[in-house]
């Protein structure tokens, strides 16, 4: 199913919606138990997708991903992993918006993995098991704002700096994903989950080991080569095949 959050123009109201072709059929209950798809529909033309979920925590992974053709580490013991407040979170078409002490971010498009149920010290074979879905993440960060220690919240929180979307697919194949980002429409990254360090499974894993992991957590799973900077006025799109894309304008305030 391709589960997804949606709008009118407009108005307030937030629907839950599964997408089905070009249209939106609403639905009740909750994605992390059960579901009953409603009469309404609507054309997606008619809607605005919005993120398909408010996380309750965003975990990141650092430095995740080797370049097409270069050898790849072996899985480090201790991972770097990073977190960003649900403040960054936005969806498809949502301006990413620059403070006044931001000029440039870097894009980092993603695989982003739902967690749908409470896992805690799991083992990587159990993991698969603890998965809502799967979506697009654009990790957005503000390198000027990493501190020379190598802490990098601040830099990764600024607000709208999470843009996820456009739906969560709870049957997609992240291990064979492809991800692509297009900056003002050149391509800048593509390359597959082949070229991960650390896999998913062992990524939920470790983390569940050291926190415990909650239904709607995001964990952002590494982003390849050719990450950029943007800047206001550019347009930054993230695609990765079989998900999507999510696409994203850049403001200043």
């Amino acid at each position: 199913m391709k589960l997804a959050r949606f709008s009118f123009e407009g108005k307030a109201e937030v629907y839950n919606g599964v997408i089905e072709g070009d249209f939106i059929h609403t639905y009740s209950g909750s994605p992390f138990e059960q579901i009953e798809i409603l009469q309404e529909k609507y054309a997606l033309h008619e809607v605005k997708l919005l993120s398909p979920i408010i996380p309750r925590h965003i975990i990141g992974i650092g430095k995740n991903f080797v370049a097409e053709g270069s050898i790849k580490p072996p899985m480090p013991e201790l991972p770097i992993f990073f977190y960003k407040p649900i403040t960054t979170v936005i969806g498809p078409d949502d301006p990413i918006l620059f403070p006044s002490s931001v000029t440039e971010a870097k894009f980092e498009a993603e695989v982003a993995i739902v967690i749908g149920k409470t896992a805690h010290a799991i083992t990587p074979d159990e993991a698969s098991n603890y998965i809502l879905g799967s979506t697009i993440a654009n990790d957005v960060g503000a390198f000027q704002f990493f501190h020379e220690e190598g802490h990098w919240t601040v830099g990764k929180a600024f607000d709208t700096f999470c843009p996820l979307g456009p739906y969560i697919d709870t049957e997609f194949d992240y291990n064979n994903a492809r991800i692509i980002a297009r900056l003002n429409g050149k391509e800048l990254q593509n390359s597959t989950m082949e070229q991960i360090i650390t896999p998913i499974h062992e990524m939920i894993s470790y983390i569940s080991g050291f926190m415990t992991l909650m239904p709607g957590d995001v964990i952002l799973t590494g982003t390849p080569a050719g990450a950029d900077f943007m800047r206001a006025g550019d347009t930054i799109e993230c695609i990765v095949d079989g998900l999507g894309t999510l696409s994203n304008t850049v403001q200043q305030r």
